[in-house]
């Protein structure tokens, strides 16, 4: 068998590793998504997510709120408003600044994964991230094997085999922010 150079390499591959791990987590919450029937990229919720919660903002806010470059955030914002879950409007005195706000579809897919899919996921990444404990590098790899032994989509299976009813979680009150009882997945 070949040894896995970027962990053995250890803090010099860091950046790698956290980008493999990424991708990883990435993928299986697209399965989840695509299990409840939401068949748009999980890279395109933060942006929703960010949407939701601070209302309508510029391309550099949103920028901002997700912690990515202004060129990622044009180019998401092309599908989502081609898929009519954003509208987009120029500011009154700068037609180049251009404000995003969700539409009323896209509002309605956020309550949506909030209450159906959301939870689901920050469950399963809490349960494999539970037993993390030690070492940054030590708790990478068991972070990696556990994603590779068990993924998200199974975990989430087995999570709600187990449990009576679906969970529910607390809805924000009217006017408030999502944010505040739930986690935006990355």
């Amino acid at each position: 068998m070949i040894e896995d150079i970027v962990k053995e390499l250890g803090f010099l591959t860091l950046g790698t590793r956290f980008k493999r791990i990424g991708e990883a987590l990435q993928a299986q919450t697209q399965a989840l998504l695509t299990e409840h029937g939401i068949g748009m990229p999980a890279a395109h919720f933060p942006l929703l997510a960010a949407l939701d919660w601070h209302g309508p903002l510029g391309v550099g806010e949103l920028s901002q709120a997700v912690g990515v470059s202004q060129p990622v955030v044009t180019r998401s914002l092309k599908g989502l408003e081609d898929g009519g879950l954003v509208v987009s409007e120029a500011v009154e005195g700068d037609r180049r600044v251009r404000r995003v706000a969700l539409s009323p579809e896209g509002q309605a897919l956020v309550q949506r994964a909030q209450r159906e899919v959301w939870p689901v996921i920050e469950a399963s990444v809490a349960q494999v991230c539970a037993s993390l404990e030690g070492p940054l590098l030590q708790q990478l790899a068991a972070l990696e094997v556990g994603l590779q032994r068990t993924s998200l989509l199974q975990r989430s299976a087995a999570a709600m085999a187990t449990e009576p009813s679906p969970r529910k979680r607390k809805a924000p009150a009217p006017g408030k922010s999502a944010k505040k009882t739930q986690e935006t997945p990355r």
